[in-house]
């Protein structure tokens, strides 16, 4: 091996007869002046006498085809293998053209690779083209995990990748991009099960009902039952209304359906602190009732002509009520404002309380919030900001020398389908939190990984504080772009990401200073959106003409005159109601699937029904 053409400072061509080289493989330049430098390769190419050497274009120029030729390449009978080495570092000189190269040992890319060790990270999975370097690595990085490739699990045959967590509190916040099938979703999984391997409290959006880790993997026997669960909003957590404040409400009401002005002044007049659900719901009422009948005189004279008693007490409380708020609240905000408020309870939001959601979170636990786009986004409106607060007074008191603060702990906060809840360009409430996290919660121990796959959708003042990134197989020019912007994928490897294979993935790490290219491993658990739909849609018809035996099987045999009497008696034994169409139909499916054959010859041979 061989470094060929003009060099520069960042990077070298090099060149060999033997060894054909491997996108972001390890090489060490033996530079006579400066010494052993290290790069990695970015791009590489094989010539033959079959390949015209004027395809080279960027890749290979001029330089690069005298140098083969002077240190004696015959790309006209041999082939000969071309890459470009691209260094860790600047470096002060250009090494020397004709300078040899080796694979490095271990001990001597370990710093640049490896910053920590297993116990105190997350395995994320193995660097990509190492496996020749892993050899001579210490026990401690070996065995780790399995990675997932061409259908099969392999053990561990390369270095580690490996997050240092606690670095978090001076590189901030993590990104996960990549489009449909490109493996995200597995890599956020294989996040939050490391993120329960180590106890960080961690709360998740997931719209899509998929982040259940009850499932094990075939490889796995790890069993995280006790480390996370899973809430539905509406069913086992919700916002205790007497707990809101007039800003809560509003950005509840205002990201269920945008508020007015009129509304929001609605609230901030009407709403007292401490007020249940039904009372304001009910002051909202009573203030609409008086608007729709007029005036203070006609209620006056509705209560003098009114012989209930129930409803004259009812008429002086609406009286009260139209008096204080008629003059500064118009009758369609006030109607606004109660729609929204009875939509939030319809679906459950006020029937529950975090507390929890929020023992768990204190006892370390990962919570797995479940719900459509729409209600985690009201939700979560809330709860973030309430969490961020929480956590934000404990460590403010602490500052303040206050030794009895109520202990919150430090969190993460994970979502999926990321720029619904912060999209670029318009505001939506659960945005406005998430950005003063990701500009603040360093400071107080609150995270954030968000996955999305369309990042050009993302905020950018938000995708700006991700200090690490994840990205995966990405195909749109458009985010691409974007992460040319945010990362320091170079050129070429940009140009590969519309290619990468499902798991693959670069991770662009501003505490490392530069970007690794790793595999993710297996997975320990498994989502329970695996299953193939084509083989659920033949499993469920099998299930079905399986029971559909069963409950007949006692009923043969059957003919044409025997079929009315075996339909009644069918129906009878099985709830359903099917009609003669429809059972002879099922029959004859039956006779098709085998599954009178395969019973019993003599049961074929006595059914007519074909």
């Amino acid at each position: 091996m061989k470094v060929l053409g003009v060099t520069t400072t960042r990077e070298v061509y090099i060149g060999s007869k033997e060894k054909n080289f491997r996108n972001n493989e390890f090489l060490i330049v033996e530079d006579p002046v400066q010494g052993d430098i290290i790069g990695e390769v970015v791009d590489s190419k094989t010539f033959n006498r079959f390949i015209p050497l004027d395809i080279g274009g960027d890749f290979v120029d001029n330089d690069v085809l005298s140098s083969l030729d002077s240190m004696g390449y015959d790309v006209g009978e041999e082939t000969v293998y071309v890459a470009k080495l691209r260094f860790f570092e600047e470096l002060l000189y250009p090494p020397l053209t004709g300078s040899d190269l080796r694979t490095p040992e271990f001990y001597e890319i370990k710093n640049l690779l490896i910053d920590t060790v297993p116990n105190n990270s997350l395995i994320l999975g193995s660097i990509k083209n190492t496996d020749n370097i892993a050899k001579g690595m210490d026990d401690v990085y070996k065995n780790l995990f399995s990675t997932f490739e061409n259908k099969e699990y392999l053990k561990q045959r390369e270095l580690p990748y490996l997050f240092d967590y606690k670095s978090m509190h001076q590189y901030p916040h993590i990104g996960v991009f990549g489009g449909s099938g490109s493996g995200k979703s597995f890599g956020l999984r294989v996040i939050l099960e490391e993120l329960m391997e180590i106890g960080v409290p961690a709360i998740v959006m997931d719209p899509h009902y998929e982040m259940d880790f009850s499932n094990n993997s075939e490889i796995s026997n790890k069993n995280y039952s006790d480390k996370f669960k899973c809430l539905e909003i509406g069913l086992q957590t919700g916002i205790k209304f007497q707990e809101l404040q007039k800003r809560d409400l509003k950005n509840l009401l205002n990201a269920a359906s945008p508020l007015t002005d009129s509304m929001k002044n609605v609230i901030d007049i009407m709403l007292t602190k401490g007020s249940s659900f039904e009372s304001f719901k009910n002051k909202l009422d009573m203030l609409l009732e008086g608007q729709e009948i007029g005036s203070k005189d006609k209620i006056l004279s509705e209560i003098a002509a009114e012989p209930d008693i129930t409803r004259k007490n009812r008429l002086e409380e609406v009286l009260d009520i139209y008096e204080r708020y008629d003059k500064t609240c118009n009758s369609m905000s006030v109607r606004g404002v109660l729609w929204r408020l009875i939509n939030l309870q319809n679906e459950g939001i006020f029937s529950h309380n975090i507390d929890e959601l929020l023992d768990l979170l204190k006892r370390r636990k990962l919570v797995v919030l479940q719900g459509s786009t729409r209600i985690i986004n009201v939700f979560s409106t809330y709860l973030l900001a309430k969490l961020y607060y929480l956590r934000k007074e404990y460590r403010d008191e602490l500052y303040r020398n206050n030794v009895k603060a109520d202990y919150f702990p430090p969190f993460v906060i994970i979502t999926d389908e990321a720029h619904n809840f912060a999209p670029k360009g318009f505001d939506t409430p659960s945005k406005s939190i998430l950005r003063e996290i990701s500009q603040e919660g360093r400071k107080y121990g609150v995270f954030l990984i968000l996955a999305t796959q369309r990042p050009t959708l993302l905020d950018e003042t938000i995708t700006a504080q991700l200090n690490t990134k994840l990205i995966f197989r990405t195909v749109r020019a458009s985010d691409i772009d974007t992460i040319k912007e945010e990362t320091d994928l170079s050129i070429d490897e940009t140009k590969r990401l519309p290619y990468l294979s499902s798991g693959d993935v670069f991770i662009s790490s501003a505490k490392k200073g530069r970007t690794s290219f790793v595999r993710i491993r297996a997975a320990n658990t498994v989502s329970p959106h695996t299953e193939n739909p084509f083989d659920e849609l033949e499993s469920y018809e099998n299930e079905t003409f399986e029971k559909f035996f069963n409950d007949i099987k006692d009923l043969l045999p059957i003919d044409a005159t025997s079929l009315n009497i075996a339909l009644v008696n069918y129906n009878k034994k099985s709830g359903e109601n099917l009609s003669y169409d429809e059972f002879k139909n099922r029959l004859d499916e039956l006779y098709k699937r085998d599954f009178i054959k395969k019973e019993d010859n003599f049961l074929t041979e006595m059914y007519l029904i074909k």
